[in-house]
């Protein structure tokens, strides 16, 4: 996924969820959230390239997913994928949706932070 497109149909097919736009100073922000618990299972923001620690200039899409400290450990260092941004970084991992990071490594993530948030 290449885009948050490309994503927001995904999560739709696969989870019949919706993105929620909760700020409006911030219109490229959105959330993907159980509709029983309301807890979080993605955050998708646009970031600054040098906040992440990338190189260049210009802003990134990143999405935000729970993984857990182990599970994330076992996927950094993977194409696309780095620390977690504005979240807690032992539990959250970011999937740079660039089209660096792999489409099924991406799935992957989405199953696992929605497992974790579920009721």
């Amino acid at each position: 996924m290449k885009t948050t497109a490309e994503l927001i149909q995904y999560v739709d097919q696969v989870y019949g969820v919706k993105p929620e736009y909760l700020w409006p100073d911030y219109p490229e922000t959105f959330v993907f959230r159980h509709g029983d618990n309301r807890k979080w299972f993605g955050v998708v923001m646009d970031v600054e390239r040098g906040k992440l620690g990338l190189p260049g200039d210009g802003k990134v899409f990143l999405l935000d997913v729970k993984t857990g400290p182990i599970i994330g450990g076992s996927y950094l260092g993977q194409p696309g994928i780095v620390r977690a941004w504005h979240m807690n970084k032992t539990h959250w991992l970011g999937v740079l949706l660039d089209g660096s990071a792999a489409e099924q490594t991406i799935r992957e993530l989405l199953d696992i932070s929605y497992s974790m948030t579920v009721s």
